[in-house]
């Protein structure tokens, strides 16, 4: 079965809606944009719009990854929007669950991207080349196999947690992708259905009140059964 036929009720999704703004829980499977190649597979604003109307899309989230999405209900609200995002004025939390577990409680992160990297379409941190790129990680819980991780970005590269984690020799369960050589892929409890990252909080500024809003996504139900196994 394919991912897009286990999509809950839209309804269900939204965390938060007004005359600008619709902050919704995307759940995993779902495209944020149209694919290109197969234009057939659902996505998000097709999804929602029967729901609410006509959106606009501020940001994106990759297939796999569940959570928290900010989505424009009005032409303005995403101009406002968009420039937020452009002068980093969102903040974006994600955890994911990740191996091995590290010996250290907290990792600043700073090291320069470079997206599209090599053969296989990675982005890789490359000092030479890349751009400044910042992302804080701590270690919410630990299990014997492998951790809770939270991952605040301060920039907003493709593939820009799961880039920093691989440098620093960790990979997210699930994504075959970013998979450390040293992380064996024979062990049960690494194992997992998709990437297991998933957008947990977002903060930013109304664009028309300019009041501070927050909205923290619940996890889905894989990554919360993953979880129950630490």
């Amino acid at each position: 079965m394919k991912d897009h036929e286990n999509i809950p009720d839209p309804s269900t999704w939204i965390l938060f809606s007004d005359e600008d703004l619709l902050v919704v829980n995307k759940p995993p499977g779902l495209l944020s944009i149209p694919d290109g190649y197969q234009r057939d597979l659902p996505h998000l604003t097709q999804t929602l719009s029967p729901f609410v109307g006509k959106l606009w899309i501020v940001h994106r989230l990759d297939r796999e990854t569940s959570g928290v999405m900010l989505l424009a209900r009005s032409a303005e609200a995403h101009r406002i929007l968009n420039e937020a995002f452009r002068q980093r004025a969102l903040k974006k939390q994600y955890h994911c669950l990740a191996a091995p577990v590290p010996e250290w409680d907290f990792q600043d992160l700073s090291l320069p991207l470079r997206v599209n990297a090599d053969r296989a379409h990675r982005t890789r941190v490359d000092f030479e080349k890349g751009k400044a790129a910042r992302t804080l990680v701590r270690v919410l819980r630990r299990g014997s196999s492998f951790c809770l991780l939270e991952c605040e970005l301060h920039s907003g590269y493709t593939h820009q947690i799961r880039a920093h984690l691989y440098h620093a020799g960790l990979g997210i369960l699930g994504d075959s992708l970013y998979r450390p050589k040293a992380l064996t892929l024979t062990e049960s409890s690494l194992s997992a259905p998709r990437t297991m990252l998933h957008a947990y909080e977002i903060r930013f500024a109304h664009p028309r009140t300019h009041f501070e809003m927050a909205f923290q996504a619940p996890y889905p139900p894989d990554f919360e059964s993953k979880l129950a196994a630490l």
